[in-house]
């Protein structure tokens, strides 16, 4: 066939095919299963029929022949084309590979993978659920194709899911069930989402006991009509035998055969239930697109919950570490005890009652030298510090794991983590060490920085970096805005005296700005620490493939094909080549149009074989197929 640009609603569909492919609904929400199904079966629709179909409008009408496990489906099938085409069989599942039917001259519309193109063609049979058997039967009139489709209720799940691609891909329905199953939820549920999408269905009641005939087919007719068919013909084939190559009488399917043969011969009827079903699908898709852009939304929402969740917990990590290293917290226990033996507890605390003057000298004799004892606080003070943040890591891990754990879509999270998520990751500690080394280190730096630059130089050496550090360090844990936090207790006068210490080498205002720069720099690492322990759970938010982006391609894409689809359908062009001609339908069993009128049901119910009834309606009418 000759390349053709694409229409503008065959531009939209294709748009709408790459918005909707790639949606996922990776979280358990309410309805996530359903929509990643429902992903699966838009794509499929517009691959395997609404695209090829929109591009291939003069294409052959096909008919895809469903229905219920024992139904006779296949039965059907072979007594329409007049030879046995399809496999019968007594086994539950019978049908496997589906079987297409088509008149030579149509070949070159099947050949190809212009439609299902996920199955593989082959002319033999085979009992392959992935491939699609194409027989040539000259009794089919040109311009029809049947199609032979798996038990919509198999036992074999993937039977199940191709009887559903198959029915999606038609363009007709001739939708088969039983008399002693017509009522069975299975078929309904196919039957109902034919109606919501406005699909081309033709019901066949099978196997109908004689003396159920003027029962169970109104019966079934009224259930049509309450549920959206009430335009659909229905045909009932009475329960009878079959011959030796299992064919149904002749007269059991003639009002079957003559319809379809009527059908075949019309192509504007035809077209009509082409753009019929072909509409409905287009239609389908465009309400049915909104509602996936909110199950993403819901997903998204989701997943901002549990980093909101999560980003909470450290960051009450971070301001708990913060509080603690500013209230005097720190200032007991080994750092406190440290910092006595460092100064001499009582010689400096009845130092506090002297005059400052008095006291700098004795602290500046105390300094000289660098006593072993400053390296003992120093040490100290990194334990206690330590020790704070590592208990915070755990707490911010064990608040996340519980906050996570709380609802279906963290707890999917977690299984997929391979981190243990209750309890900070194996290098959080010595990443703690690190960092309060380096802090450390820092504060070290910065008041050699500010010592050298100064004329108390003399005095900053005699108490020394290490002590003037650890000092600094003592008065950040008791500091707020530049001032000592702690004014009462033990530790309110170990801070008070450890500012002493740093205004007589540097003075008020500086000891200030150095406090605050000092504790500055210890949030900074602190937050950065605990932002590193944090990745862990925003790597697996991240991993997890929800793009905050679709909703709105998805709206528009439903928008755009809305739009498109407001100017119309493509139109068949008019054939020049006249229709292949039929067979004689006595001799070989085509499907042809009836010779005689339809003969209203009027058999004895004691009659072994009756002919099948058009319950409703009577002979093909144009408005009945619009």
């Amino acid at each position: 066939m000759a390349s053709r640009q694409p229409t503008p609603l065959e531009s939209a569909l294709s748009d709408l095919r790459q918005a909707v492919g790639p949606v996922t609904f990776p979280l358990p929400l309410a309805r996530a299963a359903e929509q990643q199904q429902a992903v699966a079966e838009i794509t499929r629709q517009l691959d395997d029929y609404v695209l090829p179909r929109l591009a291939t409008i003069d294409a052959p009408l096909l008919a895809v022949v469903g229905g219920s496990t024992g139904a006779g489906k296949s039965t059907l099938v072979n007594s329409l084309v007049g030879r046995r085409v399809t496999t019968p069989g007594v086994i539950r599942p019978t049908t496997r590979a589906p079987v297409l039917v088509h008149h030579s001259s149509d070949a070159r519309w099947f050949a190809d993978d212009r439609i299902l193109p996920g199955l593989a063609r082959s002319t033999g049979s085979r009992n392959d659920a992935q491939s699609l058997q194409l027989v040539t039967d000259d009794s089919i009139p040109a311009g029809l194709a049947l199609l032979d489709a798996p038990d919509i209720d198999s036992v074999v799940s993937e039977n199940r899911a191709l009887a559903s691609q198959l029915l999606a891909a038609a363009d007709l329905w001739l939708f088969v069930t039983s008399a002693a199953r017509y009522a069975d939820q299975v078929p309904w549920d196919f039957l109902h989402a034919a109606a919501a999408r406005s699909a081309a269905v033709a019901v066949v009641l099978d196997r109908v006991p004689p003396r159920a005939m003027h029962e169970v087919p109104p019966h079934l007719g009224q259930m049509m009509s309450e549920r959206g068919l009430q335009g659909s013909p229905l045909f009932a084939v009475p329960e009878t035998s079959v011959d030796a190559d299992g064919l149904l009488p002749v007269a059991a399917i003639q009002p079957i055969r003559g319809w379809l043969a009527a059908l075949a011969a019309d192509q504007s009827s035809r077209i009509q239930v082409v753009q019929r079903t072909l509409d409905g699908a287009i239609g389908a898709l465009v309400t049915r697109t909104p509602e996936l852009a909110t199950a993403v939304e819901d997903q998204v929402e989701a997943l901002d919950r549990l980093r909101a969740e999560v980003d909470h917990s450290y960051a009450e990590a971070v301001r708990t570490v913060q509080v603690q290293t500013t209230d005097g917290t720190l200032l007991r226990g080994e750092v406190l005890a440290r910092w006595h033996e460092f100064v001499g507890t009582g010689e400096f605390f009845r130092a506090l009652e002297q005059k400052v003057s008095w006291l700098r000298d004795r602290v500046v004799a105390a300094f000289k030298g660098q006593p072993p004892e400053v390296d003992n606080l120093k040490v100290a003070v990194e334990s206690g510090l330590e020790s704070l943040v590592r208990g915070e890591g755990d707490a911010a891990a064990e608040r996340a794991e519980a906050s996570w754990r709380a609802n279906a879509a963290g707890r999917a999270l977690l299984e997929r983590s391979r981190d243990d998520l209750t309890r900070a990751s194996p290098a959080f500690d010595r990443a703690v060490e690190r960092t309060i080394r380096d802090w450390q280190g820092a504060v070290l730096d910065l008041v050699a920085d500010e010592g050298m630059g100064r004329r108390s130089q003399a005095r900053f050496l005699a108490f020394g970096v290490n002590g003037i550090g650890v000092a600094l360090m003592i008065v950040v844990f008791a500091h707020t805005g530049g001032l000592v936090g702690a004014e009462v207790g033990v530790a309110g006068g170990t801070a008070i005296l450890a500012q002493r210490v740093l205004e007589a080498v540097f003075g008020d205002q500086a000891v200030r700005r150095l406090a605050e720069t000092a504790k500055e720099e210890l949030d900074n690492r602190i937050e950065g620490l605990m932002a590193t322990e944090l990745l862990r759970y925003h790597a697996l938010l991240d991993a997890t493939p929800v793009d905050p982006a679709a909703p709105a391609r998805l709206r528009a894409a439903a928008d755009a094909v809305q739009r498109a689809r407001a100017d119309g359908l493509p139109s068949a062009s008019v054939r020049d080549e006249a229709e292949p001609a039929l067979g004689a339908a006595e001799e070989r069993r085509a499907i042809a149009a009836p010779t005689v009128s339809q003969v209203p049901y009027t058999a004895d119910l004691e009659a072994d074989v009756l002919d099948a009834e058009l319950v409703e309606p009577a002979p093909v009418r144009r408005e009945d197929l619009r």
